[in-house]
């Protein structure tokens, strides 16, 4: 029997007037998407009744199947076959450096294409058959036609892999909404499950392991605000890795040194299937052609360890990032297919100091959560919950001498626009280099180049005098611009921050670690290159003031003025502070005896032809 959808009188919308939004959770292993009906989110099914889509693309002679039917063809014919697509998106062809079957194109430096035998297929474009195919799903589902979409990406994708991800929502005919953090979207779920109603400044940590990647966020609800306060992960580490490591175990236990692509690809599906029986069983028997292995769940949580405790140590920065011990954390909630394994259960249990908590399916949470926001954007519910993202990594600039000066630290609430005043560093500069960096160390060397653009035009004016406001743009998305205008002549330039790869997993834990590990090494560094500079802008400007009044001083005083550059010079070019501030100290004797000269010989100069009764007169006229 058919339902009529009643309406309070005057609150039924026009069909045109009608807004869909929908949430898409585009993962590495499988993709799910949702919408809100009735005020209740909930998963979109094909017409099998499943609800994952395995994120899998086979391209045929003259066809491209996606999903389940495409898993079938993965040991059949693996090189057409793609698999964890999501890996590849946005990463340059130097950062994939995990065994696959596929033979790639394209330069170190650039994302790569995969050769199939419909071409070379880009992961923007394989991505872009994924989420087409749950489009697909969304509109048999769905009466109206789709506004927008959220689509949820891991926390600690960088702007490469972010825009990869938008690209190929636009080239499958979505309108984004939003890309959301898949943490944010497993707490803003949660949240709404338990009907916003918690006590207030109550923290939650969202343990996310999914098929390709892991992402951790502490988040705390208070006042009907959820905000993140801090967030971390690794680009490389989840499901994928655990069954590699099974591989791994079952070679050395077959003794079997090196296997085909295809033999490999067959070896990590066996491996997958064993584990996802564990979740369930105690023991299970994995045959690969005439080997035999056992497993049972205390064998495989020690293979699979290396995992856990590289997800548990990023856990540890996370949480020494927003400040808190794991008695502060009220809940831990599991999302992401791998959070099932019984062995990931015990390690975050043991970490945290409590059952963490699965009440909705892990498998689903992320995209419900996509859904829940997505009904909001598209404004079909103002529940009064807001959620705030950070930045996971400082954004800045450099400045002279190779330092970074930050102007976005991370962890800092997005959507952000920050703003902060430069200055020229020579006389008549027309030009300024604006080279925007991210990292955690205070040296341009040992922070990722994101962008280099120029701001020509500038009036040429005497060092320090010029006056350039440089603005750092972070949108809702986790996207950045950067802009900078002269402001004296309204001169500006501006560029959006899309380089060619992202950050490979191991740049990542490198920017993030050495910046607590290299702290006070980066202090001390920074303090030496900042007197460098301030001592070459104290000789450039003494130098300057030579040229026009060392007639001021004597043969004797000029010969120790300008023996006493030279040694700074000399001393500068090295790297020994207590030297370089001592010959800065050594020339402030002079310098500043020959400031005074200039000051007393320009005071003198101003006041010729003046008379004392003059300055009586004046002072008589401001009584009155």
């Amino acid at each position: 029997m058919a339902l009529l959808q009643i309406a309070e009188p005057g609150q039924s919308s026009n069909p045109h007037e009608h807004r869909v939004g929908i949430g898409i959770d585009l993962g590495t292993t499988n993709s799910l998407v949702a919408t809100v009906r009735s005020g209740t989110p909930s998963i979109l099914k094909d017409h099998q009744q499943h609800s994952l889509l395995p994120s899998v693309v086979h391209f045929a002679e003259n066809d491209v199947i996606v999903g389940l039917a495409a898993k079938t063809f993965i040991n059949q014919d693996a090189s057409n076959t793609i698999v964890s697509v999501k890996r590849f998106m946005g990463r340059s062809r130097a950062d994939i450096r995990f065994q696959h079957p596929y033979q790639l194109e394209g330069s170190d430096q650039d994302m790569p294409s995969f050769v199939t035998s419909q071409g070379n297929k880009t992961p923007v474009e394989i991505s872009a058959h994924i989420l087409a195919a749950l489009k697909h799903r969304a509109e048999q589902n769905l009466v109206h036609d789709i506004t927008g979409a959220v689509i949820t990406v891991p926390a600690y994708f960088d702007e490469a892999q972010r825009q990869a991800t938008r690209d190929a929502a636009q080239l499958a005919g979505l309108n984004v909404l939003r890309l959301l953090n898949e943490p944010t979207a497993a707490a803003i779920a949660y949240g709404l499950d338990q009907n916003t109603q918690l006590q207030q400044d109550q923290n939650f940590a969202i343990y996310d392991l999914g098929g390709g990647t892991f992402d951790i966020s502490i988040l705390r609800f208070s006042k009907g605000v959820f905000e993140v306060l801090a967030t971390g992960g690794h680009t490389a580490l989840g499901g994928d890795d655990i069954d590699r490591l099974i591989v791994k175990y079952a070679k050395q236990q077959f003794s079997l040194e090196s296997l085909s692509n295809q033999q490999h690809t067959e070896l990590m599906q066996l491996a997958k299937a064993a584990k996802e029986q564990l979740t369930t069983e105690n023991t299970v028997n994995l045959i690969f052609n005439t080997h035999h292995l056992t497993l049972t769940q205390d064998l495989l949580q020690q293979i699979i360890q290396p995992v856990t405790d590289r997800s548990l140590q990023v856990c540890q920065r996370v949480l020494r990032d927003a400040k808190l011990k794991t008695e502060q954390i009220q809940a831990v909630i599991l999302v992401g297919g791998s959070t099932r394994t019984p062995a990931v259960q015990h390690a975050v249990a043991n970490f945290f100091h409590k059952e963490p908590l699965c009440s909705i399916n892990p498998d689903e949470v992320v995209a419900l959560g996509a859904a829940i926001t997505a009904n909001q954007l598209v404004g079909n519910s103002s529940d009064g919950t807001l959620l705030l993202d950070v930045t996971p990594l400082s954004l800045g600039l450099e400045t002279m001498g190779g330092l970074v000066e930050r102007i976005i630290p991370r962890n800092t609430p997005i959507p952000v626009t920050r703003r902060q005043e430069f200055t020229t560093y020579q006389d008549g500069q027309t030009a300024m280099l604006i080279h925007v960096v991210q990292g955690e160390r205070d040296l341009v060397e040992h922070c990722r180049s994101l962008a280099k653009f120029e701001l020509r035009g500038i009036p040429p004016m005497t060092a320090g005098a010029a006056r350039i406001e440089v603005t750092f743009q972070v949108d809702a998305d986790g996207l950045l611009n950067v802009s900078a205008l002269e402001t004296t002549s309204g001169v500006q330039s501006k560029i959006v921050i899309k380089p060619s790869y992202g950050l490979s997993s191991e740049d990542t834990e490198r920017l993030l670690l050495e910046g607590f590990q290299y702290a006070q090494q980066d202090k001390l560094a920074r303090h030496l290159q900042e007197t460098k500079v301030e001592a070459q802008r104290e000789i450039e400007a003494l130098k300057q003031a030579l040229q026009i009044d060392e007639a001021l001083l004597n043969t004797e005083e000029s010969q120790r003025l300008h023996s006493a550059v030279k040694i700074l010079e000399h001393t500068i070019e090295g790297d020994d502070l207590e030297k370089i501030e001592q010959a800065v100290q050594n020339l402030k004797i002079y310098s500043d005896m020959f400031a005074a000269m200039r000051m007393n010989r320009h005071i003198d100069h101003a006041l010729k032809g003046t008379r004392v009764d003059d300055w009586a007169t004046t002072s008589q006229d401001k009584d009155h």
